[in-house]
């Protein structure tokens, strides 16, 4: 047990440290955590024929060894031996600590194990498979289908022979040649596995492209340069230490550096595995100089007889080769370096006099835990932090790669967090296979930075992931438990993690991750048991702490979808966590609807649904809401959603269903089948009875359509006030699709003063929809033309983006009848064709009638009588009977049509036919209208007298109910007569 006063291990037992008397606290039961490992699966052939042939004792040596052999292999290269059964060694790379390269390790180690086991007079299968497993903290045994396959890929292996698994291919593929096979695994059907041919000891996983372009970075490379500018002026050592994230280009830009200098450049990298590695980069180096070294090299390799005199005799050797030419010594991932290394760069860099030596040294921001004050105090240092790309680099660097589509792009610029290697290899992964996820290099690097922090700083990321990309102090100190959380976070963003950002909740401390994927990966890493259980807390604390938050039921309501969601998977439903999530989202559902994001609306509510109970009051709720959204939108997902509810045991679902119908047959046939009348009145007693708010809501919404189709105003209203009275008490959506209509219809054709009409949606906000409306529509009846028009624009453009198509015809046809007030007719002409087309497309049957009727008007305008008059005939047919507007507005074209002909007594007939139908309703519209139109027969027929009444008459309503603009046109029609 680790002490965790002075650091020493003590036996297990010990209560107190041997070492400084400390109290040893009891270490926590390991934690389970999701990771991807590599395994490596190897197994003698032939061993049977070999225990009959061998001497016991003989058998038993060469057997040790063997064990012995492949022990020492794999955990040279990292791997930890899980264990051996019979002939067979199993490891894993990647547990307890995962490392970005586990996958190129065990590939190295099967390698190097293959090679060795032909010396033992043995011969064995590798298999070698890179997948998801279940493990404990600081365990190692992993359970997983990774683990399966590997084996299944040892199985398949002729003596001899190594095959890896498609992942484990994916992460080494630059290091390796391999000839693709198929294998047909027990249990598993056919395997895409691959045979390991050759390997690169010295070559990456992935090799970064450097012949390409350099994206950004010119400050830095400004930087760089004047830092050897300086060293060579002033003929002294320079350090330069150049700190980023892994991925962030550091590598890419000391590339771009140094292909630029005139000096003698020698490299050595840090290894983060290893036996004996504390001088690795330096023995690199000085191999590269040669002869020149043969001395220090036999000296750092040795030891030196005196204290210091490694680095001594290192600086010196430097300051040497640097006098007959500038010297640039590059150290990477020094983040990785012994202590006795670290302390030699600084030696050199300290003490160094008389020779131009630039120690470019390059490192992740974990170097600073390590050295906090690394190049502090030092007037000949400098250190940068390469900070992530920009947007507008990023999209550069994705078409230096071969470009992607906006949506992919999209993505990839969301996730990567201008992180060069995240796009590149998400770019890459997108070309190779056409998905958009996190590639398996990227994760295998976010793993191991994940898997490098202490537990604290780890417990605490991982709990601000469960938040989202951005998360909150109080949030994590009540996941993480204990809460002084503030030095984990400030270590984090010391790591390059995560950094500061804008609070969403008052009065606390947000954080951001740097990175998407690097969220995604400290999630991943979590056992579901542990996700359901957080996103279940987190959702109760944002109760409690996120009250001002807008959204707070859709974040409430995801969190806990989430939590029941893995209950599932892991076989133990929670079906209380499923109820409270439904209840959420549908609360959310009727807020988006509320402010007319339809979509957003009907996401929520699907979820919603598959989470209640079937059949509860909160399920029937929410499956009525999606319905009457359907309905409202005329969406494509209504006719499945209907025929669903038709279905239903419940005799209130089946009326609702009843109601639904006849709306539809309403939108598709107006009134002529009187279906809907009869629904509406067996509707009505027949929730009155049950006391169902909802359904007197639908019956009374159904009832404002039928008059509103029958153009009744105040009939309509009256129907309207109740359909929102029921809503109010029920809870259900009121201001979306038809109730818009039934509402603010009436309001804009019924007998109503522009002052009326404003102090009817007064309580609107200045740009909701139907306050535009109604405005639009007063500057119309007050001449101000321009305005309505651009108004109704604006308004056809809206329910075009909200994608409510049903209501969009409306303000298009306003459009073309204003186009036509103003004399374009052209246009109004081109404007009534769209919209007819489109209610034709959406099948509005009841409104392509009026449409017809409306085009009829333009075309009559525009001086073609036949095509106004055919318009019209056909206008009236498609509409229902109790659809009076289509028979008054299309007897005034015809009657106009007639009198234009010289056929006076058609032309009265139907003109008279015409005020006969106007006056069924209550629109002053119609009333006026009909008015003109036996103005206009008469005055075709010299009947003067009595075109003047008429127009008299169509004055006084348009004054009445303030239509300046017509009652203007007319007093020019009497000045005329």
């Amino acid at each position: 047990m680790r002490c965790a006063a002075c650091g020493q291990e003590n036996p297990d037992g010990f209560r107190f440290c041997g070492n400084c008397g400390a109290p040893l606290a009891e270490a926590p039961a390991p934690r389970e955590l999701r990771k991807t490992v590599t395994v490596v699966f190897c197994d003698l052939t032939g061993s049977t024929a070999l225990g009959d042939s061998t001497d016991p004792e003989a058998l038993r040596t060469r057997m040790l060894a063997y064990y012995e052999q492949m022990r020492a292999i794999l955990e040279r290269h990292g791997g930890t031996v899980e264990k051996f059964i019979g002939d067979a060694v199993m490891a894993v790379f990647g547990v307890p600590v995962a490392h970005e390269d586990d996958a190129l390790r065990a590939v190295r180690a099967a390698w190097e194990m293959r090679a060795a086991v032909p010396g033992l007079g043995l011969a064995a299968r590798i298999g070698v498979n890179t997948g998801e497993v279940v493990t404990g903290d600081g365990d190692t045994l992993v359970t997983g289908d990774a683990v399966n396959v590997a084996a299944r890929l040892e199985q398949a292996a002729a003596p001899g022979e190594v095959l890896i698994g498609a992942e484990t291919r994916r992460l080494v593929r630059d290091a390796v040649a391999v000839e693709p096979v198929t294998i047909d695994a027990k249990g598993k059907g056919e395997v895409a596995a691959f045979r390991l041919g050759d390997l690169d000891p010295e070559a990456a996983a992935i090799a970064r492209r450097f012949d390409l372009p350099l994206v950004g970075r010119r400050v830095e490379l400004g930087q760089l340069r004047q830092a050897f500018e300086r060293a060579v002026h002033q003929r002294r050592c320079h350090l330069f230490t150049l700190l980023g994230p892994a991925g962030v280009g550091k590598s890419r830009l000391v590339d771009e550096f140094l292909g630029t200098v005139d000096a003698e450049v020698v490299e050595g990298r840090c290894l983060d595995y290893g036996e004996g590695i504390t001088y690795w980069p330096v023995i690199a180096i000085l191999k590269q100089l040669g002869e020149r070294a043969e001395k220090t090299l036999r000296v750092v390799v040795d030891g030196g007889t005196m204290p210091n005199e490694v680095p001594w005799t290192v600086r010196t050797l430097l300051e040497e080769v640097a006098q007959d030419r500038p010297l640039v010594v590059v150290f990477d991932d020094i983040q990785w370096g012994e202590d006795t290394f670290l302390d030699l760069v600084d030696h050199v860099a300290d003490l160094s006099r008389g020779a131009p030596i630039l120690l470019l040294c390059v490192a992740r921001p974990e170097l600073l835990d390590k050295r906090p004050g690394w190049g502090g105090g030092k007037l000949n240092a400098a250190t940068i932090l390469l900070e992530p790309l920009g947007t507008d680099e990023c999209l550069e660097l994705i078409g230096i790669h071969g470009g992607v589509d906006d949506a992919v792009r999209d993505r990839i610029l969301a996730a990567a967090g201008g992180n060069p290697l995240f796009v590149e290899e998400m770019v890459a992964l997108v070309h190779e296979d056409g998905s958009v996820g996190i590639p398996s290099t990227v994760q295998a690097l976010l793993q191991a930075r994940i898997d490098q922090l202490a537990g604290d700083e780890r417990s605490v990321i991982e709990r601000g992931a469960v938040e989202g990309e951005i998360f909150h102090r109080g949030a994590v100190a009540e996941l993480a438990r204990p809460a002084d959380v503030d030095p984990q976070l400030v270590g984090l963003v010391r790591k390059e993690l995560i950094h500061p950002t804008r609070a969403t909740l008052a009065g606390d401390q947000a954080f951001r991750f740097r990175h998407l994927l690097i969220r995604d990966a400290a999630y991943d890493a979590l056992p579901k048991s542990t996700r359901a259980e957080l996103h279940e807390r987190f959702a109760e604390w944002l109760e409690v702490h996120g009250r001002e938050l807008v959204e707070l039921d859709e974040i409430v309501g995801y969190h806990l979808e989430r939590a029941a969601r893995y209950h599932d998977e892991l076989g133990r439903p929670r079906a209380d966590l499923a109820e409270r999530a439904g209840r959420s989202l549908a609360a959310a559902a009727r807020r988006a609807a509320a402010r007319e994001d339809i979509a957003g609306a009907l996401k929520l509510l699907t979820r919603a649904i598959a989470l209640l109970p079937d059949g509860t009051p909160d399920w029937e709720a929410a499956y009525l809401d999606r319905v009457a959204i359907l309905l409202s939108a005329a969406h494509d997902d209504l006719e499945p959603a209907l025929a669903a509810l038709e279905t239903r045991p419940e005799a209130r679902l089946r009326m609702q269903a009843r109601i639904v119908r006849a709306m539809i047959a309403l939108n598709a046939a107006g009134d002529r089948s009187g279906e809907a009348a009869t629904v509406a009145r067996d509707a009505t007693p027949f929730f009155e009875a049950l006391g169902d708010h909802r359904g007197l809501a639908a019956a009374a919404e159904l009832e404002a359509t039928l008059g509103w189709l029958r153009c009744n105003a105040a009939d309509t209203a009256a129907a309207a006030s109740r359909f929102m009275e029921h809503a109010a008490l029920a809870g259900v959506i009121q201001f979306t699709g038809r109730s818009n209509i039934v509402r603010f219809g009436p309001l804009l054709n019924g007998p109503f003063t522009p002052a009326e009409m404003r102090a009817a949606v007064a309580d609107l906000p200045a740009d909701a929809l139907p306050r535009v409306v109604v405005e639009s529509t007063i500057a119309e009846r007050e001449g101000r033309l321009d305005e309505a028009l651009a108004a109704v624009e604006r308004s056809a453009a809206r329910l075009t983006e909200l994608g409510v198509r049903a209501m969009v015809p409306a303000p298009l046809t306003s459009r073309a009848l204003i186009l036509r007030r103003m004399g374009r007719l052209t246009e109004a002409v081109q404007a009534h064709e769209e919209v007819l087309a489109l209610e034709r497309a959406l099948g509005l049957t009841s409104y392509l009638s009026t449409g017809l009727i409306d085009y009829a008007e333009t075309r009559y305008d525009h001086g073609d009588l036949d095509g106004a008059e055919r318009l019209a005939v056909e206008g009236e047919h498609l509409g229902g009977e109790g659809d009076v507007v289509n028979f008054s507005k299309g007897r005034s074209v015809r009657a106009r049509v007639e009198a234009d002909r010289g056929n006076d007594e058609a032309a009265v007939e139907l003109a008279r036919s015409a005020c006969e139908h106007a006056f069924r309703t209550d629109f002053p519209g119609e009333h006026g209208r009909a008015h003109e139109t036996l103005a206009h027969v008469h005055q075709r027929a010299a009947r003067i007298p009595e075109a003047r009444a008429e127009l008299g008459a169509a004055l006084a309503t348009w004054e009445r109910y303030g239509w300046a603009f017509d009652a203007d046109r007319v007093r020019a029609l009497l000045a005329e007569l």
